[in-house]
């Protein structure tokens, strides 16, 4: 399905500048400007020839894509951490529904309570078919107040919510994404041993028509728990972006890959999978 984030139209800001009329400027030979390096892909591993493994094949895997992609990937298991754009800014579309999702039970156990049947049916609308409605509903139970004391509790910084209340229409980051999913699969302080189980089981529960992303490739046997977004505007196309959490075969990992300027979904379906696959083969391997 199709889905795009209720009321997302907005206003397009348009930024003037212009040279004062009269100015005297002195003439200047023209230099023209040096051209911008793409930022590349960076990996580090406590496992010897992974981290250089992973930079060459995920660096590959994008080779010819166009767009704008972020790569986030951490392994426990083997201390191995990869990252590209980590800190660009990208429509959330339906990923930040891991952290509605999040804020809910963060806010649940401040008051030590269990969800309530309406929120446990809520919840998996919104986390297992991506229902737009349940989280709209839960979004407005929540209130911008407890969603950002959420964000600033999980450290998640550079997520910033739209000014004018679109929920799909949030901010968020690789570093951030990554950040809460480390919350979602490791003890901590921010969510309970019970909130994160809840929130994996959901992201194990995703139906079949939106498990592609991040879990492509993933050996079988690796427990796969998953969270995608996908949305068109009119400008930078589309946004289609893959959250995973992986366990299993002596790893235990998470990856999250955001991109806009698809022409297509499945364009950027297509590059999200093409660098999961890359990620789960090299890991399988080491």
């Amino acid at each position: 399905m199709t889905h795009r984030t209720s009321g997302i139209s907005r206003r397009t800001r348009v930024i003037g500048a212009g040279i004062g009329a009269g100015m005297l400027i002195p003439f200047v030979a023209a230099v023209p400007p040096a051209a911008a390096a793409a930022p590349a892909v960076s990996c580090t591993s406590a496992k010897a020839g992974l981290a250089t493994k992973l930079k060459r094949d995920i660096t590959a895997a994008l080779a010819n894509r166009t767009g704008t992609v972020a790569v986030g990937l951490y392994d426990r298991s083997t201390k191995t951490t990869c990252s590209l754009r980590s800190s660009t800014a990208y429509d959330s579309a339906s990923v930040v529904k891991v952290t509605v999702l999040a804020t809910l039970l963060w806010d649940a156990k401040k008051t030590n309570r269990y969800l309530t049947q309406r929120e446990a049916d809520l919840t998996k609308a919104m986390i297992t078919k991506s229902d737009n409605a349940a989280t709209t509903t839960l979004w407005r139970q929540l209130g911008t107040t407890k969603i950002k004391g959420f964000l600033t509790a999980a450290g998640m910084t550079q997520t910033k919510l739209d000014a004018d209340g679109h929920w799909g229409l949030t901010r968020i980051t690789v570093r951030d994404e990554q950040k809460l999913l480390a919350l979602a699969t490791a003890k901590n302080s921010v969510l309970s041993d019970n909130a994160r189980a809840y929130i994996l089981k959901l992201m194990g529960q995703v139906i079949s028509s939106q498990r592609w992303g991040t879990p492509s490739g993933a050996p079988s046997g690796v427990a796969v728990h998953v969270k995608n977004g996908w949305l068109s505007r009119a400008t930078l196309g589309w946004r289609v972006h893959s959250v995973g959490t992986f366990k299993g075969g002596g790893h235990d990992y998470t990856i999250t890959v955001l991109t806009h300027g698809n022409s297509t979904m499945q364009y950027g379906v297509n590059t999200i999978q093409a660098v999961a696959k890359v990620i789960h083969k090299d890991l399988a391997a080491s």
